[in-house]
């Protein structure tokens, strides 16, 4: 495990493993059609299809991380949950970075993209792991900038998961009247050049004033659609009640959510999302990240007796 973590220490993008429970483990892999070998990469692919395919029944996803095109691996962070004990996947999360622009800079947006759990897993209690690990272990390596994340679902659990999990989440039902200019300028970006990412058609409409997307389901997204009936529900009702009322279930709309991880959302995180008996493991590997992002860094830069060449910080 250390030399695992030695060897992430010495490379650009993540590649790590860590407990996360009892008989549980994950592994983060960044960018992974960037640097990895093509066999790793199938792979990895089958591990995702595997989860996949107990989920869905027979359905087939076309889009994202399931394209035969190694390319779109290139902007994607993939979380999978394996079973320690028979190394099976048994859940996984792939984000992916669109690369947008605010206030005039470069912005990197990181898309939630799409979860599965195996069904026969779903009392694991993994939301926590699938629904903001990789993005507080971001958000450390960034040395604790604060990113715009995006989320595209009609399911209400997921819809309050990232409510709780994220800062100035647009929208919610606690925030209606919190939409920023922000917000918008990001949404209109992603809906114009970035449906790929999450399998939405050309075809499909997008109501600004309420960022649903109408008509979700015709871009290679097709097996996840769903009926009310059908989507997990949020044991808080006006989860439930908000996409009730702001969804059509029969025609196949979907929120767009936008929200930011920041030190707010990383505390709340910690505190309350994150099982007590998995907060020794988390708290190392996080601590590890931050010697790679925040401390290492500074003694390059403090250290003038020594020739750090490309390590240091004006020379990248």
């Amino acid at each position: 495990m250390l030399g695992v973590w030695l060897k992430s220490l010495t490379q650009d993008h993540l590649d790590v493993r860590m407990r996360v429970g009892k008989g549980i483990e994950t592994r983060i892999v960044e960018r992974p059609g960037i640097w990895m070998e093509d066999r790793d990469i199938e792979a990895l692919r089958e591990d995702l299809k595997r989860v996949a395919s107990a989920s869905l029944s027979g359905e087939d996803l076309t889009y994202g991380i399931f394209s035969a095109d190694r390319s779109r691996l290139k902007d994607s962070i993939v979380t999978i949950v394996y079973s320690r004990k028979e190394q099976v996947p048994i859940a996984f999360n792939a984000l992916a970075v669109m690369n947008l622009s605010l206030n005039g800079r470069p912005q990197e947006v990181v898309h939630l993209g799409l979860v599965m759990v195996d069904p026969g897993q779903r009392s694991q209690g993994l939301s926590w792991v699938l629904y903001g690990l990789t993005c507080l272990l971001i958000f450390i390596r960034n040395q604790l900038r604060p990113f715009w994340i995006s989320n595209v679902t009609q399911v209400p659990a997921v819809i309050g998961l990232v409510t709780q999990n994220f800062s100035n989440v647009y929208p919610a039902p606690q925030a209606q009247d919190r939409r920023s200019f922000a917000h918008v300028l990001l949404a209109r970006q992603i809906m114009r050049g970035h449906r790929h990412v999450f399998g939405v058609g050309e075809d499909a409409g997008f109501e600004e004033d309420r960022f649903v997307i109408t008509n979700a389901y015709t871009g290679g997204s097709d097996g996840l659609k769903k009926s009310f009936e059908e989507a997990a529900g949020h044991r808080d009702e006006s989860y439930n009640a908000f996409c009730r009322d702001m969804l059509d279930y029969e025609r196949g709309d979907d929120l767009l959510q936008l929200g930011q991880m920041d030190l707010n959302a990383a505390r709340k995180y910690l505190t309350e999302s994150v099982p007590r008996e998995s907060l020794r493991h988390l708290l190392l590997s996080a601590g590890l990240i931050g010697l790679q992002g925040l401390i290492l860094p500074l003694i390059y830069w403090l250290d003038s007796s020594r020739q750090w060449g490309g390590l240091r910080p004006w020379g990248r």
